[in-house]
């Protein structure tokens, strides 16, 4: 039998050092892959100038925000950032101005997006009371879901839960009082 042949130690992977957020990025509250998708976009649109990122026209903002997926909602927004950016008029938008603008705009989104994840987070959770039916929850349902959850909880605690979340009736708790109750409970924002 030949003899075993060492194997070659398994090149290791290199590190890449995590990024670290620019003094830009941190002023704007942007993650650093944010800051370099803004600085991408920007370089699309950007001429040269003496700063180091060069400046964009006023007529290539709407472009190079919608190229961020951030589009302006409207015209007045847009007249609102072109205010903002280039108040002077000079027709031209310096790269930290438009940082700021698109770190809003991100940030907006994101707000945007949160909110529609919760809020589908919370259909969700009520549709697991109604057993997906378009109904509001009933006791029945609170002493389902309790078993279910094998815990023991007396009747008169599951009429206090349904009291408070409709404001003293022990009618069903619809679904803008469900998110009210889980809101106050702090488990939805």
């Amino acid at each position: 039998m030949p003899p075993k042949r060492n194997q070659p130690a398994a090149a290791a992977a290199p590190k890449t050092a995590p990024k670290r957020r620019s003094k830009l990025a941190k002023e704007n509250n942007i993650t650093p892959d944010q800051e370099a998708e803004i600085a991408e976009a920007f370089a699309l649109f950007s001429s040269t100038d003496d700063s180091k990122h060069g400046v964009i026209l006023t007529s290539e903002l709407r472009r190079c925000l919608v190229a961020l997926n951030a589009p302006p909602a409207n015209q007045d927004e847009m007249n609102e950032i072109l205010d903002t950016v280039d108040p002077e008029k000079t027709g031209r938008v310096a790269y930290e101005h438009f940082v700021a603008i698109a770190a809003l705009k991100l940030n907006a989104k994101n707000d945007e997006d949160d909110e529609e994840a919760q809020q589908e987070e919370i259909a969700r959770a009520y549709r697991l009371f109604t057993g997906g039916e378009d109904r509001p929850i009933q006791l029945g349902d609170l002493k389902r879901v309790a078993k279910e959850l094998r815990e023991e909880v007396p009747d008169g605690v599951l009429r206090d839960m349904v009291r408070e979340a409709t404001g003293g009736g022990l009618g069903g708790v619809g679904k803008e009082e469900f998110e009210g109750v889980m809101k106050r409970a702090g488990v939805f924002g």
